[in-house]
């Protein structure tokens, strides 16, 4: 292999040191740090302007420092051009600040845009980072030297040989691929859920299933360009299988009851369900996970083995409708009649109780405070809330009740005493006689 070639990064360092005894040759290079130094104090709060809000403070956090030291160098250039002095160094800089904004915007951009999803938004200062080394290496004639001397770090296995240069293009490569993907995969499912027609669980199984086979293609595919054997893959399938079978199982099994979920659809999206404790609608059918969404705005995340294997509760499983059963007890000394008349008045009453079937009440039994009865509604919305609805119809029985005369019981005891301590009035005592 050919010892790497080093004259652009010589020539850098030549005029650097150049730069010591030139005066003329050291403004640039003085020029140059200046505007580093200034555009970085200048923006060390970039918190002020994201607490603007909105997009425009959003991308101008990403743009105000190398935009800063872009036109701090652009100036530092001009003076040093009418000064008729050597201004390659702030020349260099502001094409470097240049293209670290450019790539920043088109990140911005690429993730509002297409919401390619969370890995792009957790890496985006890492992503456009790494962009923008490989463009300042290439800006700086580095390109070259820095690919062969990552090609010499290498080793070997046998006939085959792997470099440090091999591991950054596979990852490179099979990374851009798979953020293609994801795009691709995004606007699929765009086209996917419009499809009105189409029932909301086949909408959401077939775009799960675009997007798994879309990202598994781009990691084939991306293994393929770069030159990996993909027959090579067999052993590594095999002990992916090893894995699985011992350690991974749970997670295989969510995997796959997710895709039974979504196929059978007996959980859709916008079901109102309740699994142990939880209750809520469902908001997301996801790979491992159905995100459930509470009336306090808590969103919990049940595994799609859980909804296979235990007992679920579907309140809209084939419709939304509803029965609620509100008991109440009144006194044996009232009319039964007029509380149940009231009770029925008081659900016909509730703008969330549907009409039909209409609102009625029951004589369940006489219990030992009082006589029971039970007002039974349908409501066609659970997802609003099922608790709120109970409440109210209680708030407003009270009224009625109250307003009519009609009592609601105490709890009612009868403590009999068979024999009284000694010296307790009505019981003579012993010592006196």
């Amino acid at each position: 292999m050919d010892a790497p070639d080093w004259q652009g990064l010589g020539g850098i360092i030549v005029d650097a040191l150049a730069a010591l005894r030139d005066p003329r040759h050291a403004a640039q290079w003085i020029a140059a740090l200046l505007a580093i130094a200034l555009g970085a104090w200048l923006t060390r709060k970039p918190g002020r302007l994201h607490a603007a809000g909105g997009w425009v403070g959003d991308l101008a956090e990403r743009l105000w420092r190398p935009g800063a030291i872009l036109l701090l160098a652009l100036l530092a250039a001009g003076a040093l051009a009418l000064a008729g002095w050597p201004h390659a160094g702030p020349q260099m800089l502001a094409a470097l600040a240049a293209s670290l904004a450019a790539i920043r915007l088109l990140l911005y951009l690429l993730r509002r845009g297409m919401n390619p999803g969370p890995l792009l938004d957790a890496f985006e200062h890492t992503v456009s980072s790494v962009i923008w080394a490989v463009v300042a290496l290439y800006l700086l004639g580095w390109l070259g030297p820095a690919r062969e001397l990552l090609d010499g770090v290498a080793l070997s296995f046998g006939e085959t040989r792997f470099s440090l240069l091999d591991l950054i293009t596979i990852v490179v490569v099979v990374a851009l691929l798979l953020l293609g993907a994801g795009l691709l995969s995004r606007l699929l499912e765009r086209g996917v859920m419009a499809a009105g027609e189409v029932s909301i669980g086949v909408r959401v199984g077939v775009a799960k299933v675009l997007r798994f086979i879309l990202v598994l293609l781009a990691f084939l595919v991306g293994l393929n360009i770069v030159g990996v054997n993909l027959t090579s893959l067999a052993v590594f399938s095999g002990a992916l299988g090893v894995g699985i079978g011992f350690g991974l199982q749970r997670i295989a099994s969510n995997f796959i009851s997710g895709f039974i979920l979504i196929m059978d659809r007996s959980i859709r999206p916008g079901d109102v369900i309740t699994v142990g404790d939880s209750f809520g609608w469902v908001k997301e059918l996801n790979a491992r996970y159905v995100v459930v969404r509470s009336r306090d705005g808590v969103e919990t995340l049940i595994p799609n083995e859980n909804l296979i294997t235990s007992e679920v509760i579907n309140w809209s499983y084939s419709d939304k409708a509803v029965r609620l059963k509100v008991p109440v007890q009144v006194s044996y000394d009232d009319d039964p009649i007029r509380a149940m008349a009231l009770l029925v008045e008081v659900g016909r009453a509730h703008p969330r109780v549907e009409d039909e079937p209409a609102p009625v009440a029951r004589l369940m039994g006489f219990g030992d405070n009082g006589i029971e009865l039970e007002l039974r509604v349908w409501i066609d919305d659970p997802q609003e809330g099922v608790n709120n609805i109970r409440s109210e119809l209680n708030v407003e029985i009270w009224k009625a009740f109250k307003a009519a005369g009609i009592t609601i019981p105490y709890p009612q005891r009868d403590l009999y005493v068979k024999t009284l301590p000694a010296g307790w009035p009505g019981r003579p005592d012993p010592a006196a006689d």
